[in-house]
């Protein structure tokens, strides 16, 4: 692979740009824009769609589940908007934590990288775990235990090679996926017009009779639709694995901002398409006791070998969105340190541009997860798991926020728009929304006794972030930022701004 321009002069670290401001060292800009699609899909389709997507029919009716997709598709449009213009103008590794500590303050920016590495860190446990009971129903006699190290392996091995290897693999896993959902619209699709070639009993065409439930399209009430919605934004959350991923995507300026549009659209498309077929054909007051609603409607449909297929399907989402996890929280680490708001040790990469040590820990501590999961069901791991279900929402909530304020503080100092490769629509009004409606999202989990222990954990975890910022290490945080351009990413190179401290720099 060729050295990225200036490396040469500086064999470990790249000087400052007036695109990132943040020492990038020697991560590899190795990954394109169907590696980062297929990266934040992989984080998006995991085993909810395909083993929890019937209880939400459930709980909101055939018609609210899919309005409550379309709600949760609208939220995940305007945060990928907000995030479009942020990834271009910081591409960097981890960059959540960049965009709040650039446009709001440090102390947000920390808060906001922790929340998000603990997100994940907890995810790892349960997607190994989650993987290796499925795997008993071909091999009983092994222990899920030994599942879970193999994984736990596999995946590491894939993250510590390069950041390309990890792309390819991604792609892969996330293709599995993308297959199979693509399959379930267009065998289920057929099959609501009674079309069912490979049925042996050929059933006739439902349409949508089932729309028309017993007690009306809504038996939930908008109470259901609005509640349902709240778990679709989870549902969601992975989307914005594209911003981790900018400091290592050639040409960000033009690749970050086509992929985020296609995500948008194929989300919309797959899980929006998915819902209607699996409302269509499965009684709503029967989808929530099936183990996967996908096997009922392959079955439905009469593809043979319908239980296995997916059991490799679903075992394939676990790994992949452990993948794109695993990932996130080496880079929020290595990011972290290079601020000076995690232990040196984080930075240190191998000849590849891979941050071992940041990797290891995430690793090491997604087992620890792993482990209270077992030992600690009911408190240690209970808060991990609250934590980070708040965390998704807290995250977006920061992206929208940060490009408030980028936005302004850019115009205020007299900035051209057209020198933005990527300029979110509708400013202000767009953030704007989003916020209210993630800020709205947050208060109805209050409401909600499934999942009010969010509140009771994430409340305090974000509260203790920003005191211990301030205390270890003050207002202004580890080391004053260089004086921010928000112009267009330029070639990396030598950048005098970046020598001069901000003094009193405020945004």
């Amino acid at each position: 692979m060729s050295p990225l321009p200036g490396e040469k002069a500086l064999p470990n670290a790249l000087p400052h740009t007036t695109a990132t401001q943040v020492p990038l060292r020697r991560l590899q800009r190795s990954m394109d824009a169907r590696h980062l699609i297929m990266i934040a899909l992989g984080g998006v389709i995991g085993s909810g769609l395909f083993l929890s997507s019937g209880y939400t029919i459930s709980q909101a009716g055939p018609l609210g589940a899919i309005i409550a997709y379309l709600i949760g598709a609208l939220v995940v449009y305007l945060v990928m908007a907000c995030l479009g213009e942020l990834a271009t103008a910081y591409p960097v590794s981890g960059a959540f934590h960049i965009y709040a500590a650039r446009s709001i303050g440090p102390a947000t920016g920390f808060t906001t990288a922790w929340l998000y590495w603990l997100c994940w860190v907890v995810a790892l446990g349960s997607e190994f775990t989650a993987a290796g009971i499925l795997m008993q129903r071909w091999f009983p006699g092994v222990p899920v235990w030994v599942w879970c190290l193999v994984f736990a392996a596999v995946l590491f091995s894939i993250n510590a090679i390069s950041a390309r290897v990890f792309g390819e693999t991604e792609f892969w896993f996330s293709l599995i996926k993308v297959v199979a959902i693509v399959a379930l619209i267009v065998l289920g699709g057929a099959a609501i017009f009674g079309f069912t070639p490979l049925s042996s009993t050929h059933p006739g065409a439902v349409l949508f009779s089932n729309f028309a439930t017993p007690h009306g399209l809504f038996p939930g009430g908008v109470g259901g639709v609005l509640m349902t919605s709240l778990a679709v934004f989870y549902a969601f959350s992975g989307s914005e694995l594209i911003g981790v991923a900018a400091g290592e995507t050639k040409d960000p300026g033009k690749n970050i901002p086509r992929a985020l549009k296609s995500t948008v659209l194929r989300l919309l498309v797959l899980f929006v398409g998915s819902i209607t077929v699996i409302a269509a054909i499965l009684p709503y007051d029967k989808a929530s006791v099936t183990s996967s609603p996908f096997v009922d409607v392959f079955a439905y449909a009469g593809v043979p070998l319908a239980p296995d297929i997916m059991n490799f399907v679903i075992i394939t989402a676990l790994l992949s969105a452990g993948n794109s996890g695993l990932f996130s929280c080496a880079r929020m680490l290595f990011s972290l340190a290079e601020e000076g708001h995690a232990p040196r040790s984080f930075t240190r990469l191998t000849r590849r541009g891979i941050p071992i040590v940041a990797l290891s820990v995430s690793m090491a501590l997604g087992l620890v997860s792993l482990l209270s999961s077992v030992i600690a069901a009911e408190t240690v791991y209970l808060a991990l798991v609250s934590v980070a279900g708040f965390a998704v929402v807290a995250v977006w909530m920061s992206i929208v926020a940060s490009q408030f304020f980028h936005r302004r503080a850019f115009l205020r100092r007299g900035g051209d728009l057209s020198t933005l490769p990527y300029r979110t629509p509708f400013f202000p009004v767009l953030p704007i929304v989003a916020f209210v409606l993630l800020l709205v999202s947050v208060i109805a989990i209050a409401f909600d006794p499934n999942q009010v222990a969010a509140l009771y954990f994430g409340i305090p975890f974000v509260g203790a972030c920003y005191l211990f910022f301030w205390w270890r290490y003050g207002r202004r945080g580890a080391k004053a930022p260089a004086v921010v351009s928000e112009e267009a990413p330029v070639e990396v190179g030598e950048d005098p701004a970046a020598e001069e401290p901000i003094a009193g720099h405020r945004r």
